[in-house]
């Protein structure tokens, strides 16, 4: 097995637990509520074949829908997650000149640009996410107040994570 295989059994492991065992429970009034289990998903090396990160994805989604009885919603969001985080990754790392082997962690792609990335697919899965369990527009307003909240409390917390475990690039 690789270092790298251990190293995200180990963050998909650590990440489920402490989403169901710890964060399930936590919520601001019950509007915001933190998803950090999708920094699974951001943190995949960048040469992941896409293949398996959609299955991984969708392993990820089921994993927490199986602990939340709610039947396929994180499925759905994380396989979206996923399909984005292609999608940008393939627009930004050609462009800013990144390594293609790195990882895409805040040590390795610097501040801004690991922000902007967890910012907009945060934003992206949690819109998605929340908009499918209501799917209603009758209860837009609260539904777009818990996407924006849960976004924030999410945001903080993967960046509070990504400073306690930041390791600058090695040259």
């Amino acid at each position: 097995m690789s270092r790298t295989l251990i190293y995200n059994l180990i963050r998909f492991v650590v990440l489920v637990l402490v989403q169901v065992f710890l964060l399930k429970n936590i919520s601001l009034y019950n509007i915001s509520l933190p998803y950090p289990y999708i920094l699974f998903i951001l943190l995949l090396p960048l040469e992941t074949p896409n293949l398996v990160l959609f299955v991984l994805s969708f392993i990820l989604g089921l994993t927490i829908d199986a602990f939340y009885d709610t039947p396929g919603l994180h499925a759905a969001a994380c396989t979206l997650l996923a399909f984005v985080r292609v999608l940008f990754i393939s627009v930004t790392v050609q462009r800013d000149g990144f390594d293609n082997e790195a990882d895409p962690t805040l040590g390795n792609m610097g501040f801004r640009w690991f922000f902007t990335y967890s910012l907009i697919l945060t934003l992206i899965h949690h819109f998605f996410l929340f908009n499918l369990e209501v799917f209603s527009l009758t209860e837009i307003r609260f539904t777009l107040l818990r996407f924006l909240s849960s976004s924030v409390f999410t945001l903080f917390l993967i960046l509070i994570s990504s400073f306690v475990f930041y390791r600058r690039k090695e040259r």
